[in-house]
Parts: C-alpha cells; sequence; structure tokens
C-alpha cells in the first residue's frame, strides 16, 4: 500500500505552488496576457500548463508547507516577483500610449475616444492605433514567448527563498520607467514638430486674411497632416518598438539583480 506523508505532501505542493504563484503574476498583469478580454479561468490555464511544463527543470524549492504563515509570506512574495516582471514591460506599452495622446492632442482628436477593455478607461483614438501596432509587434517578434522564458529563467536568477527580497531593487522600475516615458516622448516628436509648424502656418493666415473661418480650414489641414505624417513615420516605428522591448528585456534582468 503506497502511503504519502504529510511531509512529502508539503514537499510536491510547495514545488507546485511556488513557481505557479510567479507565473500566474506575471501573466496576470503582462501585456497581452492580462488583457481583460481573456477570461481569468484562460489565465490560469494557461500559467498552470507553464508551471507543470517546467516543473521538472525548475531548482529545488525551499521545504515550506504553503499553507504555513511562512509558505504565505514565499507566495507573496512570488507574486510580487511574476508581476513586477509583467509590470516592467508594460511601461513599454505605457509609454507608445503617452506617444499616442500627445499625437491625438497636437491633431485635435482628443475629443475623439473609444472605451478600453484593456485598462478600464477611455483612451484616444491614435493611442488605441498605435497600441495595437504594438500588440502586433510584440506578437510578431515572439515577445510573448520571450516572456515566457524571461519568467521561467527567473527562477535561475532569483531563486524561490525563504529570505526577504531587496526593497531598494523595485527602484530600478521606476527609473526604467521615467526613462522609456521620455523615450515615448521623443517617439511622438516629429509629428508634434510638424503640427506646431501646421499651427503657426495657420495662426499666419489668420492674421493676413481674417476673414477667413480657421475652423473650417484648420481642422481638417491638421488632421490631414498628422495623419500623412503618422503614415510616414510607421516605416521607423517597427525599428523603435522593437529597441524599446529589447530595454524592456534588459530592465526585467536588472529589476531581478536588483531584489536579490
Amino acid at each position: 500500500m503506497l502511503t504519502v506523508t504529510d511531509a512529502q505532501l508539503d514537499a510536491w505542493l510547495a514545488a507546485l505552488m511556488f513557481p505557479l504563484v510567479r507565473i500566474l503574476g506575471m501573466v496576470s498583469s503582462a501585456p497581452l496576457f492580462g488583457n481583460r478580454g481573456i477570461p481569468l479561468r484562460v489565465r490560469v490555464a494557461i500559467g498552470l500548463g507553464v508551471a507543470v511544463a517546467v516543473l521538472p527543470s525548475l531548482p529545488p524549492m525551499p521545504a515550506v508547507p504553503p499553507a504555513s504563515g511562512l509558505g504565505l509570506a514565499i507566495m507573496a512574495q512570488q507574486f510580487l516577483i511574476g508581476v513586477g516582471i509583467a509590470i516592467v514591460m508594460r511601461i513599454t506599452f505605457a509609454a507608445v500610449d503617452v506617444a499616442g495622446e500627445l499625437v491625438g492632442l497636437q491633431m485635435g482628436l482628443s475629443f475623439a475616444a473609444f472605451f478600453d477593455p484593456d485598462s478600464g478607461g477611455r483612451t484616444a483614438v491614435v493611442a488605441e492605433f498605435m497600441g495595437l501596432i504594438t500588440s502586433l509587434l510584440f506578437l510578431a517578434l515572439n515577445g510573448h514567448l520571450l516572456l515566457v522564458e524571461v519568467v521561467i529563467r527567473s527562477f535561475e536568477w532569483l531563486p524561490v527563498a525563504t529570505t526577504p527580497l531587496h526593497g531598494g531593487g523595485w527602484m530600478s522600475a521606476v527609473h526604467f520607467g521615467a526613462t522609456l516615458f521620455a523615450a515615448g516622448l521623443l517617439l511622438a516628436m516629429p509629428i508634434m514638430a510638424t503640427l506646431l509648424v501646421v499651427n503657426i502656418a495657420m495662426g499666419v493666415l489668420t492674421r493676413a486674411a481674417p476673414q477667413l473661418n480657421i475652423f473650417a480650414i484648420g481642422f481638417p489641414v491638421t488632421l490631414g497632416t498628422g495623419l500623412l505624417v503618422l503614415m510616414l513615420s510607421m516605416e521607423a516605428f517597427a525599428p523603435a518598438m522593437r529597441h524599446f522591448f529589447d530595454r524592456g528585456f534588459e530592465a526585467v534582468g536588472r529589476l531581478l539583480q536588483s531584489l536579490l
């Protein structure tokens, strides 16, 4: 008769639960995986499938019962690590949203907004368009697979342990967000500069011919010029986003190292 002791059962549960919680933390908040359009059951199934698939290759887990106080603390810690990995990558998408919001504001489309099921708020048309392009590029570059690989390798870089994380390590994600938002501003700068020239020209035209209805002329010209420059800038958009994604994965590595 096969007998299983409590210690063996706790060891098996720890070997599954500790990696599963970290992976679920990533899946719950990562770009594409954490989209609100994906049902919670599907996200849990993805996390469970990845955890079971990589379980034999992971390093040994601490011999701590998951239901104990220390075990719950370890699981909370692992969930924070997974969420941290996801948030760092989500910052790259947020930088594109900032660029899209700025461009839409300059084009006069700030009043036109769609409900964004991912964020739960309203997003400008241009920001929504650039976000969709970014998501497609992320899939085309196998970013979703790289993200899964990163969270799996994180168990080698930052093993599951009973020791607390280094609190100052989270500041690396904050610094990365600041630099990437500045990069998002640079991404929108060509279109913003072009539209600034158009607005200045409209102002000069208004002073030269006050009888013109500048609102009837200015909006179509500004919108058409903005769309034209946006279309022309798409050729440079893909290399820029690939650079953003590379920096995002590098920032994840720095985050994991700084948490040791």
